[in-house]
């Protein structure tokens, strides 16, 4: 239901009311796949918290009657399903929604819904036929005996190998954007915060503000602003933006204004550099034990032993931990300019973006455990199909992942730190940093007292 309702707040309303019968009935069947899928990436990235919680919750009421229910039989299943729906929903579901959407029906077949679906059906499977030979020539490239057994036991080999090859490729995508969003959410937290400014005369600088908004709004009405009428509505925009951000900036208590905002930013980085640590604690035990290695289990016997040192501290921590390298993932993948054009607009989105966007986020989040424990943010082994990836026994791939993140992520943060540092001068001091600036200050407020036209020639 809230995957649901989050994908009708960014659908294009014109794709589904409209005249077509027929159009409308493939949207909406479309949006209901793309609604499962959002959803069975919920479920991956809950997977980890779900699993750790649940062992602390047996480990503290090991007798208790109403907790014989949660049993690793039962995480165990919850992962064997989120495999399996994300291997139905990657392989089938959003290639088989892209294809319905495009599809118009064979030529000289009766138009219709069914038509459309045959046509979506034909091409899913040429489309499973091309990645079929694909897979299976790069497998025999690799493993002889591998290419056979794929191509005889369809479900058991090929599905599992060719999801191995879409979990390391998430795995890669969130090495590259987790420590850019890592970087990136101290300033996506700065605009939804009010930041506090000691040395700023807020209500000086809106009465500024607003009498330059108002006098733009004179001067675009008259007649000399006839020649440059984008010029001026340009300027009366970023007037507006900078009224609104100082009226939330009075509006703001003094306990939101000058707590609130620090108090954000020191919890994003306590919370950046415990990631960092830990990762970096994890490099030294690749190096002195077999045992830090990610590698699957086949029963995870929940209750026995907390998987944190620090006992359900510790495990509270490794959720938050993983939750909020999912969230700083998501940043970094649309803040990167190759996905910048996928980012979402709200009751502007058409279902092609839509479909993108499952199918990216479905990406992320399914290599999110193996993500997590191949960086040592958890001791929970990967249960079911998720451990059996072939890449994750080699120890110089998991050795060079773990330092590429941890070398990336200081130096994202290192970068974002110093640059909001040498910011700050500029922002509180604008007057005094530069003897260019007040000169050129002072001649824009000379050339204000001329005429209109003279003074934007």
């Amino acid at each position: 239901m809230v995957s649901y309702l989050i994908l009708t707040h960014f659908k294009k309303t014109a794709e589904f009311v409209t005249d077509d019968i027929e159009d409308a009935t493939v949207n909406k069947i479309a949006l209901w796949l793309c609604t499962f899928t959002l959803s069975v990436a919920v479920c991956a990235v809950l997977l980890l918290p779900i699993s750790i919680l649940s062992n602390e919750v047996l480990l503290t009421f090991p007798q208790s009657y109403y907790m014989q229910w949660l049993n690793g039989s039962l995480i165990h299943g919850l992962w064997n399903l989120v495999f399996l729906f994300s291997n139905l929903s990657l392989v089938f579901l959003m290639p088989f929604a892209y294809f319905f959407t495009e599809s118009e029906g064979f030529a000289g077949s009766r138009k219709g819904v069914m038509a459309r679906v045959h046509e979506a059906v034909v091409l899913l499977l040429l489309l499973a036929l091309l990645v079929l030979g694909i897979v299976w020539v790069a497998s025999a490239l690799l493993h002889d005996n591998m290419a056979r057994k794929s191509l005889y036991d369809l479900w058991e080999y090929y599905l599992p190998y060719l999801y191995s090859g879409i979990s390391l490729f998430g795995v890669l995508l969130l090495l590259l954007c987790t420590p850019f969003g890592l970087s990136r959410m101290f300033s996506v937290t700065g605009r939804l915060l009010v930041k506090p400014r000691l040395l700023e005369d807020v209500e000086d600088t809106l009465s500024c503000t607003t009498f330059e908004e108002e006098s733009l709004s004179r001067k675009l009405k008259s007649e000399c602003a006839t020649t440059i009428p984008v010029l001026f509505h340009f300027l009366i925009i970023t007037f507006k933006s900078k009224r609104i951000a100082l009226e939330m900036r009075r509006k703001a208590s003094p306990w939101q204004r000058n707590l609130g905002y620090p108090l954000a930013m020191l919890v994003l980085l306590a919370l950046t550099v415990m990631c960092v640590l830990m990762v970096c604690f994890n490099v030294l035990e690749l190096l002195l034990d077999d045992t830090a290695m990610p590698r699957g289990m086949e029963d995870p016997h929940l209750g026995m032993a907390s998987f944190s040192m620090f006992g359900s501290l510790g495990a509270a921590v490794q959720v938050v931990l993983i939750l909020y390298l999912m969230v700083s993932s998501v940043v970094g993948f649309y803040s990167s300019p190759l996905f910048t054009g996928l980012l979402p607009r709200a009751q502007d989105t058409n279902l092609t973006q839509i479909i993108a966007n499952c199918v990216s986020l479905l990406i992320l989040s399914s290599a999110l455990p193996v993500f997590s424990r191949t960086l040592g943010i958890t001791r929970f082994d990967l249960l079911g199909d998720f451990g059996r990836y072939n890449w994750l026994g080699n120890f110089y791939i998991v050795f060079l992942y773990n330092m590429l993140f941890a070398g990336l992520t200081s130096a994202s943060l290192i970068k974002t730190v110093t640059w909001a540092v040498q910011r700050e001068p500029l922002v509180a001091h604008p007057h005094t940093l530069h003897p260019r600036q007040t000169s050129a200050q002072s001649m824009d407020t000379h050339t204000h007292t001329q005429s209109p036209s003279s003074q934007y020639r």
